[in-house]
This record gives C-alpha cells, structure tokens and sequence, in this order.
C-alpha cells in the first residue's frame, strides 16, 4: 500500500516522505495512529501545499541536532563504580545511566538512541559513547570509568553458615493478673 507518512516512523521515514508498505502494517498500525494516511490525489495534492511548512520543520530539527551534537561532545561523563584488581567492573555501565547523567545536564535523550561499545562498558577506562541524533546525525560521548576503590575495600561477601538452635520447650500457663507500667519496677530500683 502507498502511503505519505503524517510524522517521523523510526525505520520508515519522515513526516512527508512517500512510501510502499506491507498492507497489513498499514491497516493496522500506520493509518489508525494517524501517522500516515493513503496515497491518493487527494493527499498527494494536501502533500505538496504542505511541503512548505514540512521543510521548515525539518531544518528545526536538523539545526536542535547539531546543537546538541556540540553540546554532548562538549560533555565528559566520570564514573566511579566498584571494580575488582584487573579493572572489571562488577556490574556494567548501561545506556540508562548515560541517560540519567543527560537528564542532570538538562539533555532528553532516547534511551534507544544510546549506543555503547559490545553492548555495555564492563572496564575501567576511557569509552566512546554514540547517540543518535536526527537525520544520520551521530555525535561522541566521552565516559570515564575509574575504580570506586581496590578491592581489598569493597567488603568481600561473607559466607553463612548454618547454625542449628536448640529447641525450647514452651509450657501454656494460665494468664496472671495483668501488670501496669506502674507497677514494673525500673532497671536499678528494688
């Protein structure tokens, strides 16, 4: 089915762009969240008085990218997380903690835009950090990644051990009569 798409579709297109795409993906999904509609005269005739306006859109979008790009390389995130002695660390660093660390800088970034090296930082060291931007834009995140400290002052876990208690015998007795705080002497008082 030929469609013009109404808004941007992440491996698809941008808003104006034409496009032949599976019916049933059309049906389904595209044409129901009104973010395309079918290719008619119509529309095509819609299309064209739009372009105008799509055109502006675009370039807003591509100068918020380039924007950003320098401001993201402009960026240096520091971590310090526990590692053991080789420099490996004992979890990793995910693209939602590059993304918490934009959000302190005032950037909203995409999660999914976040491309780290073999799918997650697990060294100390310096890593590259590659978001996404718009338009096959991409810029460079410089992470360092230090040891929170040596691994003689990271607790090491201990071991439990199973301890056996010994029963104890509970025998029922009738309730006495009951005793106020009043009448319980205090610790040192006879």
């Amino acid at each position: 089915m030929k469609i013009i798409l109404y808004k941007d579709v992440q491996n698809l297109g941008e808003e104006g762009d034409v496009k032949v795409v599976a019916d049933g993906y059309a049906r389904n999904y595209l044409l129901p969240s009104k973010l395309a509609v079918k290719y008619t005269k119509s529309t095509e005739i819609e299309l064209a008085q739009k372009q105008q306006s799509i055109a502006r859109r675009k370039k807003e979008k591509s100068n918020t990218a380039a924007d950003l790009k320098s401001r993201i390389e402009a960026l240096t995130l520091d971590l310090a997380v526990a590692a053991g002695n080789k420099g490996k660390l004992f979890g990793s660093v995910t693209s939602s903690a590059v993304v918490d660390y934009f959000q302190s800088q005032g950037i909203e970034i995409e999660r999914k835009k976040v491309e780290l090296p073999e799918g997650g930082i697990k060294l100390v060291g310096s890593h590259t950090v590659t978001i996404k931007l718009y338009g096959g834009e991409e810029a460079v995140l410089k992470v360092n990644v230090t040891a929170l400290g040596d691994e003689k002052e990271v607790a090491p876990q201990k071991k439990t051990e199973k301890v056996e208690v010994p029963e104890v015998e509970v025998k029922e007795s009738a309730p006495e009569a009951e005793i106020s705080e009043e009448q319980t002497p205090e610790p040192g008082e006879s």
